[in-house]
């Protein structure tokens, strides 16, 4: 019965991440794009878009994309082609996978078929997980992989062979999301540390040093990266400290205290005020206002209107907690708290969309252990109250299905609609137009308005990755930690809004230089361009505007 009821929850757990995964959420941002057109690169030639052989770090943007997502999504892309379905897959496929190693590393910590499907079922059905695995995000990716490293590292308790596998995907996921690389090898150490004894008992000490090798040589590959410019262009892009603001910050508190020298500058200084700060940013990730009630404002992670969590889970998430330190292992209590506060840790150092949903999901797993155990536990210390038993269930399973029913509408009517900017809506319609009349242009301008044209231009192209790493009129340079592309082949990309780039400036320069598709936002063109097409966001906002000359 118990396989029957996990094979169900995988049934829809894939359902409620495939089904119209092709257009919800509405468009491929640029990160997916860039994912995308990196992995047909390498299919292709073997070659990032940089023209990097089969890299570690793919500089993409200048923010060096880490290789496991890109590499992953190469199947789909071969079997399905360069298109949203061809991206949107993998995490699809990693989504479910995650759903059911819940289920075993569940049964793995509280030995009970029942809590276990419940687990699984909580986190197929979540906001924040399906949110993150409808669209290709490592963050997802990352938590997968993690969910099994901690479900191997305990089975190889018992069978130390199974520390292999740990290591490896533990590995894997360094490599995979930015923010593992702080918290996975804190989180294993840590979990060295609490199995101590079982680990120092064991008859098979070579086996699991052996294994923790295979890890550290993970970490060594790493530490290349770490000192070099990959890591640092991501370290500037999203940690507080990097932030300019950071020391003027310090410099007006000091102004502003009226203390005699030196204790101006010994209450506000880098140490103390990295302090408040990562506390601020901490404590932001228990809040109920981003658990329970609101979630995160950022449009690509959340859809707006509902917490990250349900809210019926709360007293049962609750309830988890105290069952956790009445009947658990002091060992299980230990894994559970280094597990949630070290999740928050890495997060906390950026300054960026506090409370983050991305950098913060690996922490989700352990809200909906910690949640079943509380409900099933519950209903046990009940069963034989007949009443309150049935009245709990009937509660329950009414305030699950009203939240769950409202949340697929907000998800699969309303956001779509409202947030299809936030998703670069328009890119592909714009470039299908591109696609059917290029020929009789001898250049085509596109806004970079909207971000990262190039990208999408390569990607719903379907530009030949050998062609653009042979182009020879490419301009491309790196400002703030970041790159951009201003032109290759016939394709240009400048901000026409800028001085000297108005769609007038380019008139000008173009005259008698043959004829001219230009693509930009409405207010870029006067009355007098000829409007060849418009594209509009999905709430019937005006996003671009075709026109020639």
């Amino acid at each position: 019965m118990e396989n029957k009821l996990l094979l169900l929850i995988l049934v829809l757990a894939f359902v409620l991440r495939f089904w119209r995964a092709w257009e919800i959420p509405p468009a491929l941002n640029w990160d997916e794009v860039s994912i995308g057109y990196n992995a047909y690169s390498i299919l292709k030639t073997g070659r990032d878009e940089w023209g990097k052989f089969l890299p570690l770090h793919f500089r993409a943007f200048g923010e060096y994309k880490l290789p496991v997502q890109i590499y992953a999504s190469i199947p789909g892309i071969w079997l399905l082609g360069l298109n949203e379905i061809g991206i949107r897959i993998t995490p699809v496929i990693f989504g479910t996978l995650t759903i059911f190693l819940t289920y075993f590393l569940a049964l793995e910590i509280f030995k009970d078929k029942k809590t276990a499907l419940l687990s699984a079922f909580l986190l197929a059905v979540s906001p924040w997980h399906i949110q993150l695995t409808r669209a290709s995000f490592e963050s997802a990716s990352a938590m997968g992989l993690m969910v099994g490293c901690l479900l191997f590292f305990l089975k190889g308790l018992k069978k130390e062979s199974w520390f292999f596998l740990s290591a490896i995907l533990g590995g894997l996921s360094i490599y995979t999301y930015n923010a593992e690389r702080v918290f996975t090898p804190l989180f294993l150490a840590g979990l060295v540390f609490i199995f101590r004894r079982r680990l120092l008992s064991s008859k098979r000490k070579k086996i699991i040093l052996l294994a923790g090798v295979i890890f550290a040589l993970f970490i060594l590959c790493l530490l290349p990266s770490i000192f070099a410019s990959e890591a640092q262009s991501r370290y500037q892009l999203v940690s507080f400290i990097s932030d300019p603001g950071f020391v003027l910050r310090i410099n007006e508190a000091r102004g502003n205290l009226d203390l005699p020298s030196p204790l101006p500058r010994l209450v506000h200084n880098k140490i103390t005020h990295f302090m408040v700060i990562f506390g601020g940013n901490f404590f932001a990730h228990f809040s109920p206002s981003f658990l329970f009630f609101k979630g995160v404002g950022h449009h690509q992670h959340h859809v707006q209107g509902i917490g990250e969590l349900y809210l019926i889970e709360l007293p049962f998430l609750l309830l988890g907690i105290w069952f956790l330190f009445k009947k658990q292992k002091e060992e299980i209590r230990r894994l559970f708290g280094l597990w949630i506060v070290l999740a928050a840790v890495p997060v906390s150092m950026t300054f960026d969309s506090i409370p983050h949903a991305l950098r913060n999901l690996v922490v989700l797993p352990s809200y909906q252990l910690l949640a079943a155990s509380g409900f099933i536990s519950f209903l046990t210390v009940v069963k034989k109250k007949r009443k309150i038993f049935l009245s709990l269930i009937s509660f329950s399973v009414i305030a699950f299905a009203f939240q769950f029913i409202c949340y697929l509408n907000l998800y699969y009517q309303k956001y779509p609609i409202n947030y299809s900017r936030d998703w670069q809506y328009g890119y592909k319609q714009v470039l299908k137009y591109v696609a059917e009349n290029q020929n009789g242009y001898d250049r085509v301008i596109i806004t970079r308005h909207y971000g990262e044209p190039h990208i999408f231009t390569l990607f719903w192209l379907g530009y030949s990755p050998a062609k653009y790493q042979a182009v020879d009129n490419l301009i491309r340079y790196q400002s703030y930690d970041w790159v951009w592309v201003n032109q290759f082949d016939k394709y240009l990309f400048p901000d026409l809004g800028d001085a000297g780039s108005r769609v007038g400036d380019f008139k000008n320069k173009f005259t008698d230089q043959g004829k001219t598709l230009i693509v930009g936002k409405p207010d870029d063109f006067n009355n007098e361009d000829i409007v060849l097409k418009k594209v509009d966001f999905l709430n019937g906002q005006e996003a671009f505007q075709i026109s020639e000359f």
